[in-house]
């Protein structure tokens, strides 16, 4: 049953083995033929009922045998190892999709759960850079791309997205790396996005 009291507002990003920018977010066929990703969520402010949710982390790895609307994909999740039992549970009934909201639109296309591991998190994001690290399970950085100017480059209000509501900055990977639940991911030079996010029951 969804809750119908959570909100959490902060900062995601991703990198998955598509070229730069990823064509899944246009609802296009991943330009490897499948897609593998790896989506990390840092909280800044957030609650679950009366369970607060400040400061933590938590992780999805996903792989899509093919063209993301299309197909289920195989997921794993990975928790802030400093999250209590109570915070643990809520993250999971968020992005679970348990609770509703944008994540239960996400989770909709999980055919196969792999499990649900708690790591210790590290979640950086530096001026054009993002990098995370899952205990000895995984690490990833991106950096934006640099626009006409310097600017960013962004995708704003693609059909199929993480954050809706905030324009995805475009970067590219440096290093996508991750072994655990049967996934073997070792990518490079391959696309990027982050942004804020803001997700609520309704």
């Amino acid at each position: 049953m969804a809750g119908n009291d959570w909100k959490l507002d902060g900062t995601y990003f991703e990198a998955c083995n598509c070229d730069v920018a990823c064509p899944c977010v246009f609802t296009s066929p991943p330009s490897e033929g499948e897609c593998n990703a790896l989506v990390a969520w840092h909280i800044d402010k957030g609650n679950y009922k009366d369970v607060k949710l400040d400061g933590l982390n938590i992780a999805l790895a996903v792989h899509a045998p093919g063209h993301m609307l299309e197909v289920k994909w195989s997921a794993a999740a990975f928790v802030d190892d400093r999250a209590s039992e109570d915070q643990k549970n809520a993250l999971l009934a968020i992005f679970s999709g348990q609770a509703g909201g944008h994540p239960a639109a996400i989770a909709s296309f999980v055919g196969n759960m792999l499990g649900v591991k708690s790591v210790k998190i590290d979640f950086r994001a530096e001026g054009k850079t993002r990098s995370l690290r899952l205990g000895d399970v995984a690490d990833m950085e991106i950096e934006a791309i640099a626009g006409q100017g310097g600017a960013d480059v962004t995708v704003t209000n693609p059909p199929f997205c993480v954050a809706p509501g905030y324009p995805s900055v475009v970067a590219k990977s440096k290093q996508l790396n991750l072994k655990d639940f049967g996934l073997n991911w070792h990518i490079t030079n391959k696309n990027g996005f982050y942004s804020p996010f803001s997700y609520s029951a309704a």
